[in-house]
């Protein structure tokens, strides 16, 4: 039997959405495929009258940027967010992140929207486009709309937005400008190319080289969903950068996560102990960028 009856290649966002409708539940939008084809072959997606393939909607594929706003299309790839020269230096944790996902033939053909859509609690790009407080464009036939990227994840592999009549059309955030820094970092088994153990990314603004004035803490693998860690955010907020600070902040962080067992990654105990180390990791990663000038 085959995996897909009908492949499509629209040209316009238009025609991608009456491909949707007209499929009546029976598609799926293809960028990258390295999540669904995978999902297909090993029966964990069942055969689907069509796939979609959006690599050709130019408006999905193009990365924009002003002092104001950057937006990233849904098909861009990883390989391009590392690559571009306004990322690498205004939303950090992002290119870090990308970096990080699968070898350079994955990031090749890979795309930041099909991270966001596979909604994974460990999502690489997920993780860093929360903690740049990224928003999301979803396009419907009603006409399109932007809503906070924090709002779309509903569990594992779960959307809040209709995946047979919406459509994920790109991403946008502020980037970070004078006194502000990102970083992400994550823990993985040694093959290097799965999912993480634990993910985290931080954006903050200092009051001065070693004093936080905001924050923003995201971490993936500690719940059903990419998590925001507000709790620890509000015991680094308006503190300075010391160890006392940080301490209070990993009991914070342990409070609100919720990790657990995973029998191929790690144990709910493993989990827990890392957590005090990703979070001095990346903050003190995120302070190294204030320090070499970035902010």
């Amino acid at each position: 039997m085959p995996l897909w009856n009908e492949y499509r290649s629209p040209v316009s966002v238009e025609e991608a959405l009456a491909s949707l409708v007209q499929a009546q539940g029976g598609a799926r939008i293809i960028a990258g495929g390295t999540d669904l084809l995978l999902d297909l072959q090993q029966g964990r997606l069942p055969p689907q009258r069509a796939l979609i393939d959006v690599t050709r909607i130019e408006e999905m594929t193009c990365i924009n940027a002003d002092r104001e706003v950057i937006t990233i299309g849904a098909a861009v790839t990883h390989a391009q967010i590392v690559d571009h020269p306004v990322l690498q230096e205004h939303a950090a944790c992002l290119v870090q992140a990308s970096a990080l996902i699968g070898g350079p033939q994955v990031r090749n053909v890979a795309t930041i929207g099909g991270n966001v859509a596979h909604a994974l609690p460990a999502g690489d790009g997920s993780i860093a486009l929360l903690a740049l407080e990224a928003e999301v464009e979803i396009a419907s036939s009603t006409g399109r709309r932007w809503e906070p990227l924090e709002g779309v994840f509903a569990g594992p592999g779960q959307v809040t937005f209709e995946r047979g009549g919406e459509l994920l059309v790109a991403f946008r955030f502020r980037p970070t400008g004078p006194a502000q820094t990102s970083a992400f970092r994550r823990i993985m088994r040694p093959q290097g190319v799965a999912i993480a153990i634990l993910n985290m990314a931080v954006w903050l603004e200092w009051e001065t080289e070693e004093r936080i004035a905001q924050v923003r803490l995201t971490v993936g693998a500690a719940g059903p969903r990419p998590l925001r860690a507000r709790q620890a955010e509000a015991a680094l907020r308006g503190r300075t950068l010391e160890r006392k600070t940080v301490e209070a902040a990993i009991s914070a962080l342990a409070a609100e996560a919720r990790v657990r067992t995973s029998p191929h990654r790690a144990s709910e105990t493993y989990r827990r102990d890392l957590l005090g180390v990703l979070l001095a990791e990346v903050l003190d990663a995120a302070r190294l960028g204030a320090k070499a000038g970035a902010w």
